[in-house]
């Protein structure tokens, strides 16, 4: 054994969530590594669904633009009946509003996902080290000594903190002794991504509708020549996973007109909705689908794992620059609710798919998933009927005061906390602290149409404190300035002495 290394944080798994949070250290200048056992990256398209919200945490991360010209929107739904083909369109798309830039999902195979997120961490001077096994960790009260298994030997590493976003079978969970508990939910499905001969690439195609249990589908995934096959399988049959045999039971299943012609990636898994017991013990924490595993319905496992990555990178840079280390017991706090609430979503569309009902509402979209009984969300100092404490932050465009036109979300972005004012006259402005940008609407920016005042309902006077992660930490008047400053300071964003 040899190296021995000092790190702030060592992450095991460079799937989504490992790289969300590989990439916030990063853009922070927070000390770390990310491994992963397997030798090459995910080349699978499994979690293929983009949510809005996570399109905003993308636009934050600087790889939106990236995303969505690695994907698309997801196309019309053609369900082969005995009376032939019926295309089934989602609608009419809702539209960007100025709180809600993005409100479509995107479709983009996960492997591209991982890609764009990996371009954007080699552009901060990182990358994944792949072909490197955690083998063992210990802790103590100030970090954790890790043994990594890599092509070279067993090295030694020492970290402040471990992060185990190593998947459902996460071996940074299961030595820690946390249960993970939850059900198998009886459904058994093989996935796979196909290149298809006899099978449009501008429709979704759903064959067997008359039998959920006995269906296949191909839907087209966009910026690739490929489809994700997805069909139930029962939990004893063996599954022929070669291109022959998967033509063979497209074609049991009603899809004479289609031949698989090769096979880049296939899995047979069982659906799981479990939940971890705990997100953290001591100096090493789980995110994504080492804390809980979803039913794919809905596309909201990935998102969910990806927005674990988001609230937790801030705190722990925060924690490791001397932020009280209580700051980590509200990344639990916050966001196992969210999974478990999540868990449920998963579970009743999932029972809706049985029954053939495709429906999905706003609810997927993870845009009024918010943190109001959070202990960071300090209750009883908003004084107006505008956004509260723990609610997702809302864009807006604005002017700033040299003309040009911009948005909250561009003011927002970035690794610091956003102080904004909405007309406060004479008032002082707070002092600066690093870590902290202050912005005063009616001074260096303009609400020219009236959006700040309609999205927050802030009255003149009043000041949004906006966290790294984008809710609100909370809304005072001036008067109650003083309350916000003792806030920042319990968050370790002290004033420049």
């Amino acid at each position: 054994m040899a190296r021995n290394e000092d790190l702030d944080v060592l992450v095991c798994g460079s799937g989504a969530a490992g790289l969300t949070l590989a990439i916030d250290l990063a853009r922070r200048n927070i000390a770390f590594r990310l491994i992963d056992k397997a030798p090459h990256p995910f080349a699978g398209s499994r979690g293929k669904g983009i949510q809005p919200r996570t399109e905003e945490v993308f636009e934050d991360l600087g790889v939106i633009d990236r995303i969505v010209a690695s994907g698309g929107e997801y196309p019309p739904l053609r369900t082969y009946t005995p009376d032939g083909p019926v295309d089934r369109h989602a609608g009419i798309p809702p539209e960007p509003t100025p709180a809600e830039p993005y409100q479509i999902p995107l479709l983009v195979p996960q492997f591209l996902t991982e890609r764009r997120l990996r371009e954007r961490l080699a552009e901060l001077g990182h990358a994944p080290e792949y072909g490197c096994e955690l083998v063992g960790f210990e802790q103590d009260p100030d970090g954790v000594t890790a043994r990594i298994a890599t092509p070279g030997g067993e090295r030694s590493v020492r970290a402040a903190y471990l992060v185990g976003a190593d998947g459902g079978s996460s071996f940074v969970r299961k030595a820690l002794g946390i249960e993970f508990r939850g059900k198998s939910l009886g459904v058994r499905a093989l996935v796979a991504d196909v290149r298809a001969d006899g099978a449009s690439s501008r429709v979704w195609h759903r064959w067997g509708d008359e039998q959920p249990e006995r269906s296949v589908s191909l839907c087209p995934l966009h910026g690739t020549d490929l489809f994700q096959y997805m069909a139930p399988v029962p939990l004893d049959m063996d599954v022929d996973l070669s291109a022959e045999g998967l033509t063979a039971l497209l074609h049991e299943r009603g899809g004479q007109d289609v031949v698989i012609r090769e096979v880049s990636w296939a899995s047979v898994f069982t659906m799981q909705a479990r939940l971890a017991d705990a997100y953290r013990r001591g100096r090493v924490l789980l995110a994504g689908d080492a804390a809980h595993c979803h039913p794919p319905t809905g596309g909201q496992g990935l998102n969910t794992s990806i927005q674990d990555a988001y609230n937790l990178g801030w705190k722990l840079a925060a924690v490791l620059d001397g932020a009280p280390e209580s700051l980590l017991a509200t990344y639990e706090e916050e966001r196992r609710p969210v999974a478990e609430a999540v868990l449920g979503l998963s579970e009743k569309l999932l029972e809706a798919a049985r029954n053939r009902e495709m429906r999905r509402g706003r609810e997927v979209t993870q845009l009024d998933v918010g943190y109001p009984d959070s202990s960071l969300s300090p209750a009883g100092l908003e004084p107006g009927e505008g956004v509260a404490s723990g609610d997702r932050a809302p864009d807006a465009p604005v002017t700033g005061a040299g003309g040009l036109p911009t948005r909250l979300f561009s003011l927002f972005q970035g690794p610091h906390w956003t102080l904004l004012g909405y007309e406060p006259g004479a008032a002082a402005v707070p002092d600066p602290r690093r870590g902290l940008r202050v912005h005063v609407v009616g001074d260096d920016i303009l609400d020219t149409g009236g959006h700040v005042r309609s999205a927050y309902g802030l009255a003149p006077g009043q000041w949004a404190l906006i966290r790294p992660d984008g809710y609100v930490a909370a809304v005072a008047g001036t008067a109650e300035l003083g309350t916000i400053e003792t806030y920042l300071d319990g968050v370790g964003v002290r004033p420049v002495r």
